[in-house]
């Protein structure tokens, strides 16, 4: 068996944050700083309301005769089965046509 070949990309991982020392001590004021400033800058979000309004007739998501369903519900579900079978296909393909990795 051949020896590991040398990764110079990953000289120095697995080292994680420093969590000692100085280093940890700036790690972690950092971490709660920028915390802070992510809640500092949180502020109420607004939505409009679910229901129907009082002005229109009816649901204004449909035509006019009230709440039903909206689009194509056949559509959308033949759309997941197809997707979902063309994600299955590919990968399949995929480990097909890939080489084996030897432990």
């Amino acid at each position: 068996m051949r020896p590991p070949r040398p990764r110079p990309w990953l000289r120095g991982a697995g080292r994680g944050i420093a969590t000692e020392g100085p280093e940890g001590a700036r790690t972690a004021l950092a971490l709660v700083s920028a915390g802070l400033a992510l809640l500092s800058n949180a502020t109420q979000a607004l939505a409009a309301s679910p229901t129907a309004s009082p002005d229109a007739a009816g649901d204004p998501r449909s035509s006019g005769q009230g709440p039903g369903l909206v689009g194509d519900p056949l559509f959308a579900i033949v759309a997941v089965v197809l997707i979902a079978a063309a994600a299955i296909v590919l990968t399949l393909a995929w480990i097909r046509l890939t080489p084996r990795r030897e432990g």
